[in-house]
């Protein structure tokens, strides 16, 4: 009898056994496949290994690749860095940032700043200083309005907005020497702009002063800002005239003129004859 049970309990524990292993590998084979359904599937992509310039060609110091998901590849990448190579940059790039081809000139296209140019499009540069530049605050990409300061046909100062909403491609220090033989530095500003505005700007530059106001880069409402003259600015305003001082002389008043003096009476007897002769402010010495 007892050994009877024991088979029963034998063979309870190894059905028991068999359900528990068939648990544990359905387990497994679940994880198994479900790992295989989420893994990422990951390729490379090329990025800048350090800011470039626009205008630059690429070169290898100036690329790198990455792992990038295969499933959010932007469109445009690269997936070797041969495939960018010897190519100019049309818009600057800053470390770790895609290499599109949209940021890519062709490569019969050259390099420089000419490849940022579009075509139809123009750049012109223009000599300013620090106050004109915006105090250092105009760098490429962003957007400017044109005022030119220069005398009118009456002859009085006219500050006018010549041009609005121009994209700024470069900035650059140039020197050159002045009359006595210094080195000055100076900065130069090219502006992106059509034929026409090209013409506007040359002559401003020529005619009068330029001064750049910067401007946001989402506004691109055009304003027409009257023209402000010297005449106009001060309008109102009474004139400024020096204060005159007067000096007060003290004369001392002149002596009275003196009397004549008494004229002198001479009775001049002639026989029965009598004669009286006067002689004024002189003396008679006896």
């Amino acid at each position: 009898m007892d050994q009877k049970r024991l088979v029963v309990g034998l063979l309870v524990a190894l059905v028991f056994g068999l359900v528990a292993a068939r648990y544990v590998y359905i387990q497994l084979r679940n994880a198994k496949l479900a790992a295989g359904q989420n893994r990422v599937v990951t390729g490379r992509i090329v990025v800048a290994s350090k800011p470039v310039m626009l205008g630059e060609r690429l070169t290898t110091a100036d690329l790198r690749e990455i792992p990038w998901p295969d499933a959010s590849r932007p469109t445009g990448s690269f997936g070797r860095v041969e495939d960018c190579l010897d190519r100019a940059l049309i818009t600057p790039v800053v470390e770790n940032e895609l290499i599109l081809e949209d940021k890519l000139a062709p490569k019969e296209a050259g390099g420089g700043l000419s490849v940022a140019i579009p075509q139809g499009t123009r750049a012109i540069s223009v000599r300013v200083d620090d106050v004109v530049s915006v105090a250092g605050f105009v760098v490429p990409g962003t957007m400017v309005d044109v005022l030119v300061t220069g005398a009118s046909t009456g002859g009085d100062s006219v500050t006018r907005t010549i041009l609005q909403d121009l994209r700024v491609l470069a900035v650059g220090q140039k020197s050159e020497a002045d009359r006595e033989g210094k080195p000055q530095t100076y900065t130069v500003v090219t502006l992106l702009v059509s034929p026409e505005d090209a013409e506007k700007v040359t002559m401003a530059s020529t005619e009068g002063k330029i001064h750049l106001a910067l401007r946001n880069t989402i506004d691109t409402k055009e304003v027409n800002p009257p023209a402000v003259s010297r005449a106009s600015l001060f309008t109102g305003a009474p004139p400024v005239h020096p204060e005159a001082t007067t000096h007060k002389v003290h004369r001392e008043a002149a002596p009275p003129a003196p009397k004549p003096p008494e004229p002198y009476v001479i009775d001049v007897i002639r026989g029965d004859k009598k004669e009286t002769t006067s002689f004024a402010g002189q003396q008679v010495h006896q």
